[in-house]
């Protein structure tokens, strides 16, 4: 397992080397001063440790690109659709998937262990905060934007509270599901503790 700085330095490096949309540097600076470095992934599920959330946002961004590239060899020659998906993309719906969790975790003692709690400021839902937090720096696509708001796939609570439409999501916009599946194989077989 790599220390808080190495994955920092790694998602610092990741990030400056694929994102240059206008307005990313303002966006990796408030990364930057705020804890996503350090928070956790979850509470008690992946990535419940410190640093856990950028470590997680590498993960997916790494398993992201991984599908990506598996897909565009098996189907080489394809003109469009998710073959045509720039690095630019893979890593801005990789590494800021999540940045909705910046901000929500607190440490705590349990026994003598260290926990963490969840406490939201601002609960406008998983994948909808992570689109206005970047919003409010960069410009997003539209396939990039459904990739990040539907990245939690049947987990998420709109899905459980009767949307119907996250297959037609999936098949009109494949970022969508690739970053899905990045997310759940980066949660269940990268982090797994």
């Amino acid at each position: 397992m790599k220390s808080v700085a190495e994955n920092r330095e790694a998602f610092v490096e990741a990030y400056g080397s694929a994102i240059h949309r206008e307005g990313s540097d303002r966006l990796l600076s408030w990364l930057e001063g705020s804890d996503f470095f350090s928070s956790p992934a979850s509470t008690k599920f992946h990535g419940a440790y410190e640093g856990g959330l950028c470590e997680h946002s590498l993960h997916v961004y790494n398993r992201l690109v991984e599908l990506i590239d598996q897909e565009r060899i098996l189907l080489a020659g394809a003109p469009s659709g998710i073959f045509a998906v720039s690095r630019e993309s893979l890593a801005i719906c990789g590494l800021l998937h999540d940045v909705c969790k910046v901000g929500v975790y607190r440490p705590r003692l349990v026994n003598g262990e260290q926990t963490w709690s969840f406490w939201d400021d601002c609960p406008l839902g998983h994948g909808e905060k992570s689109l206005w937090l970047i919003e409010r720096y960069i410009h997003l696509s539209a396939e990039e934007a459904l990739a990040i708001r539907w990245h939690m796939g049947a987990f998420d609570d709109s899905v459980k509270g009767g949307f119907r439409n996250l297959g037609h999501v999936y098949e009109e916009f494949p970022l969508a599901l690739f970053l899905h599946i990045a997310d759940m194989q980066a949660s269940y077989l990268d982090e797994r503790r």
